[in-house]
C-alpha cells in the first residue's frame, strides 16, 4: 500500500509517501507512551502503541500493577495504513491533539478492559533528542513530547472496577519518534565486541498543583551523561530550567537494583525534591520492552494476522528479574511545601559504582 490516508494531509517530511520514512533503517519507530495510576497507591497501568514501518508491524500492550500481580494484555498486526490505530482490543484515538487523547481495550477472555479519556494539564512539552553511536552506526536518534494530565473513564482487572476519577488518577505521557532497537535480535557481527559500560537512566515527570517538572538523568557508570532534563513548567506555557542536577538514589532491601526512594537536588534553582515510591509496575516483562525477546518484542512480526495474548504475572515472582530494566513506580514528590504525584522511572544495567552496582 502506498497511497494512505494521511497522504491526503500536509505532513509530509520528504519526498516521499507517508507510508515511507525518510529513513531506511529497520529501527525506525512511532509510538504512543501512557501511564494511569492512582495518587493513594491503589493501581498502576501503563500502555502504548508503536508503529515501525521498515518493519512492517505495528503492536500495542496495557499491563496493569494491581495488588500483587500484574495483568497484561498485547496485541500485533501487520502494519496498514498508519491512520488506523487499533490493532485488536487495544485502541489510541487523537480526541484534540496535545489536550485529549483515548485509549480503549475492549473485554475480551483476558483479564484487562478499559476505555480511558486523557486530559493534559498544563501544554506538551519537547524533550532534548538523544543521540547515540556505537562504532558508526547510530543505535538511538529519538525525539519526545511529554505532558503530565488526568484520566476519566472505567478500568477494570480480572472482573474488578477500579476506580478512575480525574481528581485522583493522574499520569504522564509521551509519543516518541526516530531510530532505537526494536524487533527481532540483529546479527551482531563486529557489535559483538563492544565494550557496552554501565549506567543509569531515570525519568521522573512530576505534577503540582500549579505546574509540572519534567526531569531526566542518563548517566553512565563514569560519570558522563548522555541526556539530561530540568525544566519547570507552568500552566500558561512558561518554561523555567532548573540547571544541572544532582541525585542521591537508596534501594529496596528486598530487591536488588530497585529504587524505593530518591532526593533529586538542582542546585542553581534551590529546589530539592524527594521521591516515594507509591508502586512499582515492571514494564519490562511482557509488554515489548526487552525482558522476553524471544517471545514478545516491540516490533516484532507474528505472521499475517491478528495476535491477542493475556498474562498474569505474580509481583513476588518477576520483581528481582525485572528491576534489572525499566520500572515504572508511581510516586509522590514534595518539595518547599508542594507535594506532587508522577512517574518515577528508572533502569540500572551493569556497574555504577556511585551505588555499589557491580
Amino acid at each position: 500500500m502506498t497511497v494512505t490516508s494521511w497522504d491526503d494531509y500536509p505532513v509530509h517530511q520528504s519526498a516521499d509517501w507517508i507510508a515511507h520514512v525518510a529513513t531506511s533503517d529497520r529501527n525506525f519507530y512511532d509510538r504512543y507512551y501512557f501511564n494511569a495510576f492512582d495518587t493513594g497507591g491503589e493501581f498502576m497501568a501503563v500502555f502504548g502503541l508503536g508503529q515501525y514501518p521498515n518493519l512492517g508491524t505495528t503492536d500495542a500492550f496495557v499491563t496493569v500493577r494491581f495488588g500483587e500481580q500484574q495483568h497484561v494484555v498485547r496485541a500485533s498486526r501487520p502494519l496498514g495504513d498508519r491512520a488506523d490505530m487499533r490493532i485488536g482490543p487495544l485502541q489510541v484515538e487523537v480526541l484534540e491533539p496535545l489536550k485529549r487523547l483515548r485509549f480503549v481495550c475492549e473485554p475480551t477472555e483476558h483479564t484487562v478492559a478499559a476505555d480511558l479519556t486523557w486530559e493534559g494539564f498544563g501544554p506538551a512539552i519537547p524533550e532534548p533528542n538523544q543521540f547515540i553511536r556505537n562504532r558508526s552506526r547510530v543505535t538511538f536518534d529519538t525525539q519526545r513530547l511529554a505532558q503530565m494530565g488526568s484520566w476519566s473513564g472505567t478500568l477494570s482487572v480480572a472482573g474488578e472496577d477500579l476506580t478512575v476519577d480525574p481528581a485522583t488518577t493522574w499520569g504522564s505521557r509521551d509519543r516518541s519518534w526516530g531510530i532505537r532497537p526494536i524487533g527481532e535480535k540483529e546479527p551482531q557481527g563486529i557489535y559483538r565486541d563492544t565494550y557496552r559500560p554501565g549506567g543509569m537512566w531515570s525519568y521522573f515527570p512530576m505534577r503540582f498543583e500549579d505546574h509540572s517538572i519534567f526531569y531526566i538523568c542518563s548517566e553512565g557508570a563514569d560519570g558522563t551523561r548522555s541526556l539530561e532534563q530540568a525544566e519547570r513548567v507552568w500552566l500558561d506555557g512558561r518554561i523555567e530550567q532548573l540547571g544541572r542536577t544532582e541525585h542521591e538514589h537508596h534501594f529496596s532491601s528486598d530487591v536488588p537494583r530497585l529504587l524505593d526512594h530518591s532526593t533529586v537536588r538542582f542546585p542553581d534553582a534551590g529546589i530539592e525534591i524527594e521521591v516515594r515510591s507509591l508502586l512499582p509496575n515492571y514494564i519490562a516483562l511482557g509488554t515489548g520492552y526487552g525482558l522476553e525477546p524471544d517471545e514478545w518484542n516491540h516490533g516484532m512480526y507474528h505472521g499475517p494476522d491478528t495476535v491477542v495474548q493475556g498474562k498474569i504475572y505474580q509481583v513476588p515472582e518477576i520483581a528481582r528479574i525485572g528491576a534489572y530494566a525499566v520500572v515504572d513506580h508511581a510516586a509522590q514528590f514534595t518539595y518547599d511545601g508542594h507535594v506532587g504525584y508522577g512517574l518515577y522511572e528508572h533502569a540500572f544495567s551493569g556497574a555504577m559504582p556511585k551505588y555499589g552496582l557491580e
